[in-house]
């Protein structure tokens, strides 16, 4: 260890540390450094395999993903080179948009990361919240006083969050003034219909669900307008998104087939010093790279897509496999439900039944049997067998 630097956040001086301003002030900026296309982006993923992984983006693999969609947002083109980005941008603010990106989640989560590069192509201001956990009241309280145009969430796990706070400020008559909220993006969890519809019913907000994952960007999108049904895990296809089988085939749209998500084009090298998981996603098929980071899906009809959740958390339950996201969402859509988690439980006769850990809202009350009824919807193999009450579901450390 060279050097402690010390950022003023309230905290006592360190003696061993230096002061971050007082750094800043007593050196010159340090040369700029020549980048390359081939310098690395790592970006560490859990995934659901147990230990994080780093994967290796080339930037320039990177910044080719991400910079039609965020030129498109903004009412522009690509410029040709990076050289022309600048003049893009500067024309857009003169234009007289003001412009301003909100990400919820972590700058460390793709989500918030990703988009937040988008917004900087074009010259977008970027705000960011300052606890250490989420706080929907926050977050719209931010959103009020910067005039935020755009923001990145993580699904559900955001929004309902947020869904209630709209709720208790305007219970309170105090309502929050989210009238600049131009367009609200999602990726890395179920976004559903129930709250896309409460957002959308508070303003002229557009609803934009992209399907993603730290390993491969633009697999699909789904985009809610007001005025439109807007639906759960259903998406258009990415142009360089197929859907195969194990053995490599293309799954035929309009089919019972389940296959799993792959995105060929611009993708990662791969996870940094781990080759066998590298081997695992990033696959040949065909003669082509792709990435498969293991999310199942059926194709409809009209080729847009239906997602079933990630492999390995397949519940096997007599030989039909059940995806837990499936049930998560079915679950949670009952009023008296805040969270759920399903997994599978060894089992004599199924070999895994399916099993519901639920989180009721406070003050509310739900039987078994009430919330057994309330699953018709889901076909009968699916649907859990036995419920587990929790006061609160932990996904993960309240500070991260």
């Amino acid at each position: 260890m060279k050097l402690w630097i010390q950022v003023d956040d309230g905290s006592p001086r360190q003696e061993f540390a230096v002061e971050y301003e007082e750094l800043l002030a007593a050196h010159d900026p340090m040369p700029r450094i020549e980048r390359s296309g081939d310098d690395l982006y790592f970006l560490y993923t859990g995934g659901t395999t147990g230990m994080p992984k780093g994967v290796m983006w080339r930037n320039e693999d990177l910044i080719k993903v991400l910079i039609d969609s965020a030129y498109q947002f903004a009412g522009a083109v690509a410029p040709e080179t990076p050289e022309g980005s600048g003049a893009i941008a500067k024309a857009v603010i003169d234009a007289g948009s003001k412009r301003m990106h909100l990400p919820a989640s972590p700058l460390m989560h793709g989500t918030g990361a990703f988009t937040s590069f988008q917004a900087m192509f074009v010259g977008t201001g970027i705000v960011t919240l300052e606890n250490r956990h989420f706080d929907a009241h926050e977050l719209w309280q931010t959103v009020q006083r910067e005039r935020i145009t755009s923001l990145a969430i993580v699904g559900d796990a955001f929004a309902k969050p947020m869904v209630r706070a709209l709720e208790e400020a305007e219970a309170k008559g105090a309502p929050y003034d989210i009238s600049s909220v131009q367009i609200i993006i999602s990726s890395g969890v179920m976004w559903s219909t129930e709250t896309k519809q409460a957002l959308m019913s508070r303003g002229n907000i557009i609803c934009y669900d992209s399907l993603g994952s730290s390993e491969g960007v633009g697999f699909a999108g789904s985009i809610s307008v007001p005025g439109t049904e807007p639906k759960t895990a259903k998406f258009t296809i990415g142009e360089a998104t197929k859907v195969f089988t194990d053995d490599g085939r293309e799954v035929v749209p309009g089919t019972d087939e389940i296959g799993m998500l792959a995105v060929g084009g611009h993708i990662p090298l791969g996870y940094y010093k781990d080759k066998s998981k590298s081997e695992a996603t990033f696959r040949e098929i065909n003669g082509a790279r792709w990435s498969v980071p293991g999310d199942f899906a059926r194709v409809e009809a009209d080729g847009s897509i239906v997602l079933l959740g990630r492999g390995s958390a397949c519940i096997n339950s007599g030989g039909e496999k059940v995806y837990p996201e499936e049930v998560e969402e079915a679950v949670k859509l009952h009023p008296a439900i805040a969270d759920c988690l399903v997994v599978g439980i060894p089992d004599d006769r199924f070999g895994e039944a399916v099993t519901a850990v639920v989180e009721p809202r406070a003050g509310a009350s739900v039987s078994s049997s009430e919330l057994a009824a309330a699953l018709e919807s889901l076909a009968r193999y699916k649907r859990p067998r036995r419920f587990v009450f929790v006061p609160e579901i932990k996904r993960g450390p309240k500070e991260a």
